[in-house]
């Protein structure tokens, strides 16, 4: 796995959605911002990194005290991404490669954090290469006819890569990929 960064996030409560009905799933640890919410849009302040994640949690910080945000109702994640991606219309997997699809000059230097707590895993559609887009998992119900854990993400990376495989992620019940499996972490401790 390939870490690619961080992300202060409003996860939603399943409870306080009208729209989502699950027994078993509590909240939504998505990558994408379609349900829990990025911190801001950071996206203007350019310090993002090449995977528009963030190097370290301060960056963020600075961008919430420039935007007078109180960060402290949102979980910090830290995500890593697996190697290869899923091409939907070839269905095969492919190596991912960054340099392919940003500047290589475009630098990356994700600092880990000390202790992180593994919420699962998601899979998540990049059709515009270089920039995260949905998780069909909770973006396009998915999560209704495929096993999640209660954070609506897979419990392990091989369920991820097979329900890719055995073609679950098919289009048109969810957006087109290629898809990527990525690591969703709660950080526990930066420093």
């Amino acid at each position: 796995m390939i870490p690619v960064g961080y992300m202060y996030k409003k996860i939603a409560i399943v409870a306080d959605l009208d729209w989502f009905q699950s027994d078993s799933v509590k909240d939504i640890y998505s990558v994408s911002g379609c349900v829990s919410s990025d911190f801001c849009d950071y996206i203007n302040y350019w310090k993002h990194n090449k995977f528009w994640f963030f190097d370290t949690p301060a960056i963020m910080e600075d961008i919430a005290t420039n935007e007078s945000l109180d960060l402290s109702s949102m979980v910090l994640l830290y995500y890593e991404v697996y190697e290869e991606e899923y091409n939907d219309k070839t269905n095969c997997w492919q190596p991912l490669a960054p340099e392919s699809f940003v500047d290589p000059s475009w630098l990356t230097n994700v600092i880990l954090p000390k202790e992180k707590q593994l919420k699962g895993f998601d899979v998540v559609s990049y059709s515009i290469p270089s920039s995260h887009e949905h998780s069909p998992l909770s973006c396009n119900h998915l999560f209704e006819t495929i096993p999640v854990n209660r954070h609506c993400l897979f419990e392990t990376f091989d369920e991820a890569k097979n329900a890719l495989n055995r073609g679950a992620f098919a289009y048109p019940h969810c957006e087109p990929g290629p898809y990527r499996i990525i690591a969703v972490h709660s950080v526990l401790r930066f420093e």
